[in-house]
């Protein structure tokens, strides 16, 4: 059946913290992350309704149920010399699949990075969600076959920074003693 017709998309506001937090939960519990999901309503609201966020959203509304949301960001590709579109998260609710909303989703966010003049949008999906990359496949997307997507998190991020701070530290130190003495 196909209630496209009763589907809205809208752009997230402040007040729909619960709702993004909800719809985040229940992709972690697809996705088999449930354990990785630290967000909290403080931070949602900081990183995407504050002066200074970090990435849009929309939300999917069947009637008035919430069903599914998009969260993207801008990125930037050197090679097209343009601004980019990631795609963080595009999520409907199992039990609302099937119904054309992911669709209308992913056309909403491929109509903003238009609108934006874009050079293109890009997302990562899990190997094993074979319905997702199907659907992927059939609207026209090509797999990155030859990247692999790396990520820095926690206390080894953490040791990064250290090393490059305290590195800057011991330039910043040594120029200004070669300064003073006038040594070049």
């Amino acid at each position: 059946m196909n209630n496209a017709s009763a589907v809205r998309i809208a752009r997230a506001t402040e007040r729909d913290v619960p709702v993004i937090l909800e719809l985040i939960h229940a992709l972690a519990a697809y996705e088999r992350l449930e354990h990785d999901v630290v967000a909290t309503p403080e931070r949602l609201r900081d990183s995407l309704f504050s002066a200074h966020a970090a990435a849009e959203v929309v939300i999917a509304y069947l009637d008035q149920e919430p069903v599914g949301f998009a969260v993207w960001f801008q990125n930037y590709s050197t090679f097209l010399g343009r601004a980019g579109l990631y795609l963080e998260d595009l999520f409907v609710k199992p039990e609302r699949r099937g119904q054309g909303i992911g669709r209308m989703l992913l056309a909403h966010v491929a109509g903003v990075a238009v609108a934006r003049g874009a050079g293109r949008m890009e997302w990562s999906v899990l190997d094993w969600n074979e319905s997702a990359i199907g659907f992927y496949r059939a609207i026209g997307a090509v797999p990155m076959d030859a990247w692999t997507v790396y990520r820095l998190t926690g206390d080894a991020l953490n040791r990064l920074a250290q090393a490059q701070s305290a590195k800057t530290e011991r330039t910043t130190k040594i120029t200004k003693t070669l300064t003073r003495t006038g040594t070049p």
